[in-house]
């Protein structure tokens, strides 16, 4: 019912909506103790009941009209004071409600919402994910009688007693049904039985051989006696461990974060890709043993969940994860690890857009931590803030062990109709006879990029999306990769009834195919997005060139970064330029990062490494940096480039995404929302330059039109100010859906 008093428990609660405010709720009287800050309730919101977010009582608030809360559905709190003042600080950077914040932390399946309750749905709505409870077996006090069980019991009894303790679970595995016999040794006393909860272990199938420090050569030394020097004083400095490909970064990493658990500490260390985490974890395992917790999207829920779990009970003291990791409920870090720190993964590209990279800083800097951002090619605005002293650079210009970087050749394939050159051919062929492994890169997938048709030469087109539709051979589909729409292939043209399609562009199943026609007895793996979308694929196609079970590893970028492979000398890579067409001021970057990840995939191990690189134009400045290994010369080049184009370092940003059904619906929103811009703007007298409304570089996506703004502006302060005056004016309620982007990466 509600209320109209002046004095009672109020308590601010975050509702996981996109609303720009909290709420306020009275606390009956037999809630009182339970109602505090870091746990849910169930609370009533219009007709519905929702699961919103205790952030502390509200004090000294004159209230009217308040609801009260129905239930409180924890009995320990999610989040510390600490994690809700990282919450906070996220949702006021990003410009995003403080509920959908909170909701994005905690592991799903956590939340629980309902139109419309009834007293007898409340046992249901207290739940989230279960917890899993197993009965284990310990020998007991009893002494061997006369009155002993049958044979099977006493097997089971001698592998109770030799174990120590055993789960039920395995004793099942090993014994069949075994139930009576346990009841009776229990009943006997020769045993006794705990019930515990147990957690879904996502580490089971994992085999690891302990592994010990490595002597570190003299830049390695350097670079961990800096972070050393930060932990032992407890200060928060960042840093940008800049290495070449294959000088030895994890090993930096591994011994901080020893020093770290020394220390007392806690490390938490980001990874870009599912791809990455089972080879780190691996070597993290050998090194560390137990206590490491994984969080990414490849868990199921329930393992998700219970690694959540561990992690918040303080029963693991290292966790590794993709970017929602910077959520995890770890508390006392030591020091945060960004491995790949210029991966545009990192950043969430819907909901919250957030990026781990980042906040990585700020959740640094708010613990008293070291920050160690690495890689191998950082991002150009890292290189900046190291020039001003943003950023402590620690340089690992050499590879382990004094190894070579590979030499590399460049290919020139203009008025080329292959997709393998002859110098690649061959070179694989060697490398196959040699008994070496090779890489081969394309990032793309599929058979061919698009189908054409012969007669009336037009393409075949997604009808939701303005993109043409990939050919995948093995499906037999020609198939849109932003919508998954579909028809048979190679089919007929639409546009004209043609039924002669012919196929332009490669992607990595016609790259398998062709290397399969050159080298028909090699063992060749493909790895990309269509062959690892199965739980533990990533692993297990790994796992083939980790053991030698494969010759070739052909794939998109999921290959070209992180991995160590000591057997493989040789790098292949097809169609170089592939990213230097997409319209973003970054393509020339990504293009120089990824090449020169994937060039450092070979010669890791005791033979040299040689790389041939395809391209078009191989004298493009991103591509003939690369291939020289000249991060130098490209970092000069393409941060002038962005000076005098106003792009980031030298700016910041925030965009507009604007769309809906209809086409004339989403255009003139899009210019009444970049007119209020410019009306705030000439109030709040700032300098932001608006840029748009134009479409976007995807014109249509899933049959829903699309035009942005940019918004750039020489002082951070002067953006937000604009972007939070445009918040507060409320926005008119259309069919139209706009999202902000501060600081975007994906520009399509």
């Amino acid at each position: 019912m509600p209320h109209a008093i002046k004095s009672a428990k109020i308590v601010e609660i975050a509702i996981p909506l996109y609303l720009d405010r909290t709420f306020h709720y009275l606390v009956p009287e037999e809630l009182l103790e339970r109602a505090i800050s870091g746990r849910r309730a169930l609370v009533p919101f219009g007709t519905r009941r929702l699961t919103g977010y205790i952030l502390g009582d509200a004090v000294g608030t004159a209230v009217t009209n308040l609801k009260e809360i129905i239930e409180v559905l924890d009995s320990e709190p999610l989040w510390t004071a600490g994690e809700l003042e990282f919450f906070r600080w996220t949702a006021t950077y990003y410009q995003h409600p403080l509920g959908e914040v909170v909701r994005t932390a905690l592991p799903a399946g956590i939340n629980i919402q309902t139109r419309k309750g009834t007293a007898g749905e409340q046992g249901a709505l207290t739940g989230g994910k279960s917890a899993r409870r197993e009965k284990f077996y310990l020998p007991g006090p009893g002494l061997d009688s006369p009155r002993l069980p049958g044979a099977k019991a006493m097997e089971i009894l001698a592998v109770i007693r030799e174990s120590g303790e055993i789960s039920g679970a395995e004793l099942r595995k090993r014994f069949g049904v075994c139930s009576p016999q346990l009841k009776r040794l229990t009943e006997l006393g020769l045993s006794t039985a705990e019930e515990r909860e147990v957690y879904r272990d996502p580490f089971k199938d994992h085999i690891v051989t302990r592994d010990e420090p490595r002597l570190l050569h003299t830049h390695q030394k350097n670079a961990l006696d800096a972070i050393s020097r930060c932990l032992d004083q407890q200060q928060f400095v960042p840093f940008l461990l800049y290495g070449v490909t294959g000088s030895g970064k994890t090993e930096v990493y591994l011994q901080a974060i020893f020093h770290s658990l020394e220390l007392g500490k806690n490390a938490l260390v980001l990874v870009p890709e599912i791809a990455l985490t089972p080879q780190l974890t691996g070597r993290f395992q050998a090194r560390f043993g137990g206590g490491i917790a994984i969080l990414h999207s490849g868990l199921s829920d329930g393992e998700r969940y219970d690694e959540w779990r561990r992690i918040r009970r303080g029963l693991a003291r290292i966790v590794i994860g993709a970017r929602s990791a910077i959520f995890a409920p770890l508390e006392n870090i030591g020091i945060i690890i960004v491995d790949e720190e210029h991966e545009s993964s990192f950043k969430q590209s819907d909901g919250l857009r957030y990026n781990a990279r980042d906040l990585a800083l700020v959740r640094g800097r708010m613990e008293r931590a070291a920050v160690v951002l690495g890689s191998a090619t950082p991002l150009v605005t890292s290189i900046h803030a190291a020039d001003l002293g943003r950023l402590t650079l620690l340089e690992l210009p050499e590879r382990v062990e004094g190894r070579p970087m590979p030499l590399v050749d460049l290919v020139p394939m203009k008025g080329s109709k292959e997709t393998i050159s002859a110098a690649l051919s061959a070179s694989l062929a060697e490398t196959y006879d040699q008994g070496r492994q090779a890489l081969v890169f394309l990032n793309r997938r599929g058979f061919a990029t698009f189908l054409v048709c012969s007669d009336c030469g037009k393409p075949l087109t997604c009808p939701n999306c303005s993109v043409t539709l990939t050919y995948h051979r093995q499906r037999g589909q020609s198939l849109c990769h932003y919508c998954d729409y579909a028809v048979p292939a190679p089919g007929t043209c639409p546009s004209c009834g043609g039924t002669t399609l012919n196929e332009l562009g490669a992607g990595t199943e016609k790259l398998e195919h062709d290397l399969k026609e050159l080298l028909p007895s090699a063992r060749i793996v493909r790895m990309d997005s269509d062959t690892t979308s199965g739980k533990g694929s990533h692993g297990r196609l790994l796992s083939r060139m980790s053991d030698g079970s494969a010759d070739i590893l052909v794939g998109t970028q999921m290959i070209a970064k992180g991995h160590d492979f000591p057997e493989v000398t040789l790098v292949g890579v097809v169609n170089a330029e592939a990213s230097l067409g997409m319209p973003d001021f970054r393509a020339a970057e990504r293009t120089f990062q990824l090449l020169s990840q994937v060039i450092g995939r070979a010669g890791r191990g005791e033979s040299p490494g040689r790389v041939i690189v395809q391209a078009l134009d191989p004298e493009q400045y991103a591509i003939r940096s690369a291939a020289e290994h000249d991060a130098a010369g490209f970092y000069r080049q393409e941060l002038e480039f962005r000076r005098e184009a106003g792009y980031p370092p030298f700016t910041y940003l925030a965009a507009f995404a604007l769309s809906g059904l209809s086409e004339q619906t989403v255009s003139e929103q899009a210019d009444t929302t970049a007119r209020k811009l410019a009306r705030l703007k000439s109030e709040l007298k700032i300098r932001v330059e608006i840029l748009g409304p134009a479409p976007s570089p995807i014109y249509r996506l899933k049959n829903r039109f699309r035009r942005q703004i940019l918004l750039k502006a020489a002082n951070r302060g002067d953006l937000h100010r604009l972007l939070t005056s445009w918040r507060q004016q409320g926005t008119v309620v259309s069919t139209v859906r706009i999202s902000v982007d501060i600081d975007p990466v994906d520009m399509m």
